[in-house]
């Protein structure tokens, strides 16, 4: 039987000897992008766009470009794609940017916008001299949009985002992308966590709050299972600004799970891993009688939905009427463009 609650993953090595120090902002603080920079939306109403992590790597290109493909046909079309991290395997390097990124993606035409994996963040020992992080920024935190030099000619120009923890402004949700670093169950520096507070604080009241990392708090999986220390971070965080997002999207655990954690305050947010972006291993659900995990000791968070067998991607619309914010979400999987394998809604009064 498959667990229904978060696990933790037992008798795991303390690796933060991993964490990499952060490059410089491209951008001015607060580390703001308004979606208006970059494409025009098509509507102030309303809103759709994809979510899907952990897209990188060799090894079965094919479930990847088909995501891509099916993205690029549904009907009505996204108008971008906001990606979760884990672009490239499996440190980050320049020279895989071409064959990960730009070719496969080329045939979605709309902006990606992204947050850094720890595959991103890491740096490979063997190779020649280069710091954490360097490719991603030339890829993503450029001052213009530009071609890339090692894109292999694409015609996809580089994203104008701020940093590599930033927010995205839109008009209907406000979208805060932490960078979570290299450790296995994530990290994030002091700095990094004082901005994250004050975004929690000057968040506008009249859109959706949507929270972006790359380490999934919440998993039941057998790589990974939960982390504590996002987990810790997020409560702390919650409880000393008194804000909470409305939904937190992750990657990094290859499949898809959707949680809710139901807060003292009675307010219930959605917490959603969409890892399962295309990189050839899937990662399955924990068995209640697999005793290297126990469940997370919380009766706050249920395991509501999860697919550890396919790739897929997330389709997020977002609309307003009549004083109401309503976010619609559907999972979508290889093979299947047209009938979503998981659906969820919550909505909002302002």
């Amino acid at each position: 039987m498959n667990y229904r609650k978060p696990v933790l993953k037992l008798n795991q090595p303390d690796d933060n000897y991993k964490i990499r120090p952060l490059p410089q902002p491209t951008g001015k603080y607060p580390y703001h992008l308004n979606i208006t920079d970059v494409i025009c939306p098509a509507h102030t109403n309303s809103m759709s766009f994809y979510m899907l992590g952990d897209t990188g790597g060799l090894g079965r290109p094919e479930a990847r470009g088909s995501l891509v493909a099916m993205m690029a046909a549904q009907q009505p079309a996204g108008e971008f794609i906001y990606h979760l991290g884990d672009l490239v395997y499996h440190f980050g390097e320049a020279t895989q940017y071409q064959e990960q990124f730009f070719r496969p993606f080329d045939n979605f035409k709309g902006p990606v916008f992204a947050i850094a994996g720890n595959h991103d963040s890491d740096v490979n020992p063997h190779a020649a001299p280069y710091q954490s992080l360097d490719a991603f920024v030339k890829v993503f935190c450029t001052h213009q949009r530009d071609s890339v030099s090692f894109s292999g000619n694409a015609m996809r120009k580089s994203m104008v985002q701020p940093n590599v923890y930033w927010t995205l402004e839109t008009p209907l949700a406000t979208f805060i992308g932490l960078h979570t670093n290299v450790p296995k169950f994530g990290a994030v520096l002091a700095d990094q966590r004082a901005w994250f507070e004050q975004e929690l604080l000057n968040a506008p009241k009249d859109k959706l709050l949507i929270l972006c990392m790359h380490h999934a708090p919440y998993s039941a999986d057998t790589n990974h299972g939960s982390s504590m220390p996002m987990i810790n971070m997020l409560n702390e965080v919650f409880d000393h600004t008194g804000v909470k997002p409305d939904i937190v999207f992750s990657g990094h655990v290859h499949n898809y799970q959707r949680f809710t954690r139901r807060y003292a305050d009675g307010k219930q947010v959605p917490f959603i891993v969409a890892g399962a972006g295309g990189f050839e291993e899937l990662h399955s659900i924990a068995q209640t009688n697999d005793t290297r995990f126990i469940a997370l000791d919380t009766n706050e968070v249920t395991l509501d939905a999860s697919n550890e067998t396919q790739h897929g991607f997330l389709r997020i619309d977002i609309s307003k009427e009549d004083g109401i914010l309503t976010l619609n979400g559907e999972y979508f999987v290889v093979g299947a463009p047209d009938k979503p394998l998981d659906a969820f809604e919550i909505s909002k009064a302002l």
